[in-house]
């Protein structure tokens, strides 16, 4: 059972929320607005976060870019504005999908799904619990991301991208192959999506002092191969 955290200043759409998620076998808490959410995830992390943009005290993007700043916990944003700037923002902030409201409830089951999913760890024992290649290393069983001796802060997203990445370095992943391999049969996914979380996870590896990802333009990305030694 997973716990989800729901953040909505409207009561209604918090019910909705919360049968649709419970009727699916998730435990909900709620929060009314930004700063009750920020408490709630500082005294007990959820497993996901559903997070409405357009609140009181503190919005939904200012709240996840506080939540960023230590915790890499899924968000999922809600809006009732269908805006591409709100969209790419809401992702590049390290959100890990966005519905617009009005919504189904079962497309928003199907999307927190599809999200958890990213979380359990892959059948490493077979493939190693471990990838890496020159300074980056990800360890798969703990979700961990590694730069040299730094670790990385990375949205569930984020990882499985450095995943498919670092799992054949080298090779150039057509942006519907990385749709498929590191979001699954989450269909909602567009080609624009991947390249918000693909900028951000490079921001982040940029600033740790590593630039491995390589942008093959028309076609899509690949991780860079170690030198040889």
């Amino acid at each position: 059972m997973s716990e989800i955290l729901v953040v909505d200043d409207d009561g209604h759409i918090r019910e909705v929320v919360r049968f649709a998620l419970e009727r699916a076998g998730h435990q909900v808490r709620e929060a009314a607005d930004g700063r009750a959410a920020l408490q709630a995830v500082s005294q007990h992390t959820p497993d996901l976060v559903v997070l409405d943009i357009v609140m009181p005290e503190a919005d939904g993007l200012t709240t996840c870019r506080e939540l960023r700043k230590h915790s890499r916990v899924p968000i999922i944003f809600l809006s009732s504005r269908d805006d591409e700037l709100d969209r790419v923002l809401g992702l590049e902030l390290g959100g890990d999908d966005y519905i617009s409201k009005p919504f189904s409830p079962r497309e928003l089951v199907a999307r927190v799904s599809a999200v958890l999913r990213r979380l359990q760890p892959e059948a490493a024992a077979g493939a190693g619990a471990e990838l890496s290649c020159d300074s980056l290393r990800l360890d798969l069983i703990r979700h961990r991301c590694h730069v040299g001796g730094r670790e990385l802060v990375l949205t569930v997203t984020e990882f499985e991208l450095l995943r498919v990445l670092l799992s054949a370095p080298g090779r150039v992943f057509e942006r519907a192959q990385l749709i498929s391999q590191a979001y699954g049969d989450d269909h909602h996914v567009t080609e624009r999506t991947v390249d918000s979380h693909v900028r951000r996870l490079r921001k982040k590896l940029s600033d740790a002092g590593a630039d491995p990802i390589e942008t093959v333009y028309g076609i899509g990305y690949r991780l860079r191969e170690a030198p040889q030694s």
